[in-house]
């Protein structure tokens, strides 16, 4: 019976994971590729694994109970994980389960040492490689020392960090089994780890192998400072030889000991250069055997002549951290640039989420890593457009200019090509006219939207199954045209092309910065900034109702779809759910994220507001949106009267006199005012299209559950437009497919995706090239003038920002959606967005100093801290 417990090596493959956990199916694997030589030994199966652990039905308690824990309350996990621990390690093996061990102890040779390794189901995945969370004991003699071990590595399945890395991952505990693998000892000259990508840089042509003497466990501890060589295009191209002062190597009897290493032997190389390229070369072969990088363990073993010496690989595991690269059809050379920094939204988007945003969007869309990317490398190549580009991109973000500088410095990687011909007028005629400072223009750009999402709501009431995907392909090229006017595209330039010249000509002749921060207060028409003070005027409405004051204190126990009937309920209720109806009547079809149509909509989760709405209640006075709406008007109007006063004031140069400078600036500054506020308004156009989409898709999606093609309305999240169109045309699902998607998603949700990335999968980090601010400032791009100083709220989560009058936001980014927060802040620090990203616009509006751009922002900043913001000058300083 012991042998369904107990299997070779040579029996199994990477297709064996359930059976022989993640190490013991990659060695299987391993094992089998040309060329590549893995230490013999045997598995202790999941099946062996699950017979001994139901003899401790005292387990499920305690499992339960840790499935309950929150991931971050240690003491619990400590004391559970313990518990768990002990309950293991005193289950005895069945005897027909160890005489099985003992003779495939036996197969591997009479006294043989071996390694006793644990193999966990949820281990060395694609998504999550769990490196070195479970235990490995080394040098093992004897049938029983092995047994003793193997139970040693069950229980470790519950160590403190095991647990704490499954939680994290959002793994059950109960769903994951151990298995154990033992193999041959082999005594290494010299070993390390081989990753066939740069871990640190993505770029997946350099190899990166550290190497040290003896075991790895010297590196693995830290006990010793690695060789590090770099390889390309098979050869060593940079590589730094450490002091290796200590090493580890096994004991003849059993165990390991540490020793000093020789003192002329310290400094020379682990491995030659002609091994590293071997090594390399060998791990090419299991990359492309495994589909993607590998973090390779290896051994370097004489043979019995102490002659030749060969690689031993003792595994092989994904590089789980690695952004992935976008899928392209050609081997050149290319260069994206991440959408999600552009759009201020950097988190992972769902499938159908990242395809309707590619089906409206203007420009092709490449996916990778549950974000989307545009590919620069046809405008960088060419010297015109290269120059725009850099301009374009360095005033929204410095940081993205450098990175791409940081390429095509490289020389080689971007191909150099003509400027292409100049554009030939479209055949409907002339290009339109120069757009003229009218705010009849904004109006009427406005109202062509409003009519054009009308028509959208009323005709796609009548479609449903395969003709409303007909429908949604028309509506999405209607989308694009409104996207794409001429007119439209012109209001916003205007707009931005007017605050830029204010900004370079006014500091050029007053020496004054970013003027424009104040002559663009309170300016009309400004969508976003108008929900915000809209929110202001809903908390005046329920500040004089304690019975709906508390009820909503209370409103986080209840269900979104209950919370505004129950409101109801309470004296003024009534009157409190037509100020919050009409809010979401208006606003509504917004939320964090929400270029993602997946993303839950304010009318979907209404109680995501409250907090919102009670910070405003408790910080604020009745009438302050209307008051602060005239403060900014007020504070503009001196600011222009001031400028357009000193610049009279100045003596003629080469750029005119003083009165052709004021007239000049006077001119501009009407034009900011009139356009900027159009800004946002487009962007407020697709979210609204995109809900009204929404709801159609979550309609045909209720039908799909009612008939049983798919368990659940959110399925269909996880399909691509097209994926969901086929579902409704056949009635039939890939509920696997669904699932792999959904553990795709979480997966990306843990990357961090770059402001630049090229196809060898390297992410290029820009750098703000400073020596101006003071030591242990945080640098970023200054957006919003003036300084202040306060507590610093580090929030991840709208829903859950508590803020006081004074305090400055600190978050990673700013959509529209956060501009209620702004009206309750003194100031805003993120980690993402440009002088013309939406954060950066609102902030100007409210006049609140902000940097933004500041890389790390709410790792470095912590919590409740005091900060100084310079909002004119690009940086923030964390006080005593």
């Amino acid at each position: 019976m012991s042998e369904q417990y107990v299997v070779g090596l040579q029996e199994v493959d990477e297709t064996d994971l359930a059976l022989v956990g993640g190490k013991g199916a990659h060695l299987g694997g391993l094992a089998r590729i040309e060329g590549v030589r893995v230490p013999a030994g045997f598995c202790v199966t999941t099946s062996a694994f699950r017979r001994v652990m139901a003899h401790a039905p005292s387990l499920d308690g305690r499992l339960e109970q840790l499935s309950r824990t929150d991931p971050d309350d240690r003491e619990a996990i400590r004391t559970l994980s313990a518990e768990l621990r002990r309950i293991v390690e005193g289950i005895g093996i069945p005897e027909d389960l160890a005489a099985g061990i003992g003779r495939a102890l036996a197969d591997l040779g009479e006294g043989a040492a071996c390694a006793v390794r644990s193999s966990a189901t949820a281990e060395d995945l694609p998504t999550a490689s769990f490196a070195g969370q479970q235990d490995t004991y080394l040098n093992i003699v004897g049938p029983e020392a092995v047994l003793e071990h193997i139970g040693r590595c069950w229980a470790s399945l519950f160590s403190e960090r095991a647990v704490t890395y499954r939680q994290r991952a959002g793994i059950d505990h109960r769903t994951v089994d151990m298995a154990v693998v033992v193999q041959r000892m082999v005594r290494p000259e010299s070993s390390g780890v081989l990753f066939t990508a740069d871990p640190v840089t993505g770029d997946r042509k350099v190899a990166t192998v550290d190497a040290g003497f003896g075991l790895g466990e010297a590196l693995v501890s830290g006990l010793v400072n690695p060789d590090v060589f770099r390889v390309r295009d098979g050869e060593v191209v940079e590589r730094t030889i450490a002091a290796k002062q200590r090493a580890v190597y096994a004991l003849p009897g059993g165990g390991t000991e540490e020793v000093t290493v020789d003192a002329r032997r310290q400094k020379q190389p682990a491995l030659t250069d002609a091994q590293v390229v071997r090594l390399v070369a060998l791990g090419r072969r299991i990359e492309a055997h495994f589909g993607g990088p590998q973090d390779i363990e290896w051994c370097l073993v004489r043979d019995d002549t102490g002659t030749d010496a060969e690689f031993r690989i003792v595994q092989s595991r994904p590089i789980t951290t690695l952004f992935p690269v976008p899928e392209r059809d050609d081997q050149e050379n290319h260069v994206y640039l991440s959408v999600g920094h552009q759009q201020m939204m950097t988190d992972a988007m769902r499938p159908l989420g990242i395809s309707v945003w590619q089906h409206t969007a203007m420009a092709p869309m490449h996916a990778a890593g549950g974000r989307l990317f545009v590919d620069a490398t046809r405008r960088l190549a060419a010297p015109t457009s290269r120059a725009s580009l850099l301009d374009l991109v360095g005033r929204g973000d410095p940081l993205i200019r450098d990175a791409l500088e940081t390429v095509l410095d490289r020389g080689n990687f971007v191909p150099t090509l003509p400027d292409p011909a100049p554009a030939t007028p479209p055949t409907g005629g002339a290009p339109p006219a120069p757009i003229e400072t009218d705010p009849a223009v904004v109006t009427g750009l406005i109202e062509r939207s409003r009519e054009s999402i009308a028509a959208l709501e009323r005709d796609i009431r009548s479609k449903s199954g395969p003709a409303l995907f007909d429908f949604l392909l028309d509506a999405f090229e209607e989308h694009k045209r409104a996207l794409g006017d001429r007119r439209s595209m012109q209001a916003i330039m205007a707009g931005m092309e007017a605050t830029w010249w204010l900004n370079d000509k006014l500091y050029e002749w007053l020496g004054e910065k970013n003027a424009a921060d104040t002559l663009t207060l309170s300016a009309p028409g400004n969508i976003t900034s108008e929900m915000g003070l809209a929110l202001l005027d809903v908390a005046d409405v329920i500040r004089p109702l304690p019975e709906v004051l508390a009820f909503l204190q209370d409103a986080g126990r209840l269900s979104d779809d209950t919370f505004l009937d129950e409101l109801t309920k309470r004296a003024g209720g009534p009157e409190a759910r037509d100020a919050i109806e009409a809010y979401l009547d208006r606003y509504g079809m917004r939320c964090v994220g929400e270029i993602d149509i997946t993303r839950p909509r304010w009318r979907e989760r209404p109680t995501t507001l409250v907090p919102v709405i009670l910070d405003n209640v408790r910080n604020f006075e009745p009438g302050a949106a209307a008051r602060r709406f005239e403060e900014g008007l007020e504070k503009a109007r001196q600011k222009e009267a001031d400028v357009l006063s000193r610049l009279r004031a100045l003596p003629a140069d080469g750029d005119g006199d003083g009165d052709a400078k004021a007239d000049e600036a006077r001119r501009m500054i009407e034009r900011v005012r009139t356009f900027i506020g159009y800004r946002e308004y487009p962007k407020y156009g697709i979210i609204r299209r995109y809900f009204v989409y929404k709801r159609a898709l979550l309609e045909e999606a209720g039908r799909l559950v009612r008939a049983g093609v798919l368990d659940d309305i959110e399925d269909i999240y996880y399909l691509t437009f097209q994926e969901l169109h086929d579902v409704v045309r056949t009635n039939r699902a890939d509920r696997r497919l669904v699932q792999r998607r959904r553990d795709n998603f979480r997966t990306h949700q843990s990357l961090t995706p770059p402001r630049v990335l090229t196809s060898d999968g390297e992410a290029v980090r820009g750098t703000y090239r400073r020596e101006d601010v003071p030591d242990g400032a945080l640098i970023g791009l200054p957006v919003s003038a003036g300084t202040v100083e306060g507590r610093a709220r580090v929030v991840l989560d709208m829903a859950e920002a508590d803020l006081e009058a004074g305090d400055i936001l600190v978050t990673a980014y700013t959509d529209p959606s956060w501009s209620p927060l702004f009206v309750a802040v003194a100031g805003l620090v993120t980690e993402v967005g440009g002088l013309m990203t939406h954060g950066a616009v609102i902030a100007r509006e409210y006049g609140l100093p902000a940097v933004v751009g500041v890389d790390g922002a709410t790792r470095l900043i912590p919590d409740g801290r005091r900060i100084r913001v310079h909002g004119a000058d690009g940086y923030v300083e964390i006080l005593e």
